[in-house]
């Protein structure tokens, strides 16, 4: 049986992972609901649609740090929790408790969890995030190509507890996104800065 405390780091790092940066931050800056934009997405991407290049930075920002902080903040005092509580952010993230379990795809707070998590494994999401996005200027296809690249990279690092998490958190990443990959495979997915 789980400990208490292990009971209450789970449920603060998904807690944590639950607040909507995106909402909140469309909703200071006088964008609107951003659940009323675009796709309705919550993450980063869908704020850009918004024209607010800030805002869509800050969000990116704040949804990976808040995964990166469950697992560092965590490691600080339990340390075999860590990648756990990273895990629980990231769901927290895709099924918020304050937005009815409707969240975003988990693309960036996934990056600041590998990235907590063990560093290399984060430098090759975003590596191969950024080169997949370049090539096809699909927020998309960058997404998930970084999502899938993380737990490889981990596999390929000897870091055996790490790979589970990350292959966890990649196949929701790529669930979240099976609209996005039947679009790609027809060609209907839009490019960063169209509608």
């Amino acid at each position: 049986m789980m400990s208490l405390l292990t009971v209450a780091v789970l449920v603060g790092a998904y807690l944590l992972g639950s607040i909507p940066f995106g909402v909140i931050l469309t909703r200071l800056g006088g964008a609107g609901d951003l659940r009323q934009i675009g796709s309705g997405n919550i993450g980063a991407t869908n704020v850009l649609r918004t024209g607010r290049k800030g805002l869509a930075a800050a969000t990116l920002l704040l949804d990976g740090g808040k995964g990166a902080a469950a697992v560092l903040l965590t490691h600080a005092f339990q340390p075999d929790l860590a990648l756990w509580a990273g895990l629980a952010a990231f769901v927290g993230h895709l099924y918020p408790v304050w937005l009815r379990f409707k969240g975003g795809k988990g693309v960036a707070t996934m990056l600041g969890v590998s990235l907590a998590a063990w560093w290399p494994a984060g430098l090759a999401f975003a590596g191969v995030w950024l080169a997949m996005l370049a090539i096809s200027r699909r927020s998309s296809a960058g997404g998930l190509a970084g999502a899938v690249a993380a737990p490889i990279a981990a596999a390929l690092g000897g870091q055996s507890d790490a790979v589970l998490v990350m292959l966890v958190m990649a196949i929701l990443v790529v669930w979240k996104h099976r609209g996005n990959i039947a679009r790609l495979l027809d060609g209907s997915e839009p490019k960063v800065g169209e509608g």
